[in-house]
């Protein structure tokens, strides 16, 4: 028995067919359980707090160990500070601003170069803010399970 174009046509048609009916079925059945609107809000509450913590740290903390890691952090910090501000985001800019300087080595030059940068009202959010930002930036690196050394946060 050969096998023509047009039975092969219609059986992966038929099979096509019957696999789209499968998915819309199962997809009726999950969208009718009860739990399956709650476990929705729950994964897309924890993606969205996980998106906001990294926005918040500017990613991943970098190793207090590793020289170079610890100066593309710093720097990205200031960065992002910097793009946030103009942007006129100015919780968010002097966050970023408050991690570099809180992992910067040199703190009080760089409070010094940002006085001397920045309007004194939005300078002044910044030092105020200074010690959450230390203070998480520790707990998080303390959490995080990386070495952290007295002099490294200021």
């Amino acid at each position: 028995m050969e096998i023509t174009r047009t039975t092969l046509g219609i059986a992966v048609g038929i099979a096509g067919t019957l696999f789209l009916g499968y998915c819309v079925y199962f997809d009726q059945q999950r969208r009718k359980d009860p739990l399956f609107k709650k476990k929705l809000r729950e994964r897309r509450q924890k993606a969205q707090q996980n998106a906001s913590r990294s926005r918040t740290m500017g990613g991943p903390l970098p190793d207090m160990s590793d020289h170079e890691a610890m100066q593309r952090f710093f720097l990205q910090q200031i960065q992002l500070g910097e793009e946030l501000l103009a942007a006129g985001d100015l919780e968010a800019g002097v966050e970023h601003l408050g991690q570099a300087v809180a992992v910067c080595g040199q703190t009080q030059q760089l409070l010094g170069v940002l006085q001397q940068t920045m309007p004194a009202p939005i300078f002044h959010l910044l030092l105020k803010k200074l010690p959450e930002v230390s203070e998480r930036l520790r707990a998080s690196m303390k959490a995080s399970g990386k070495m952290l050394q007295e002099e490294d946060v200021e």
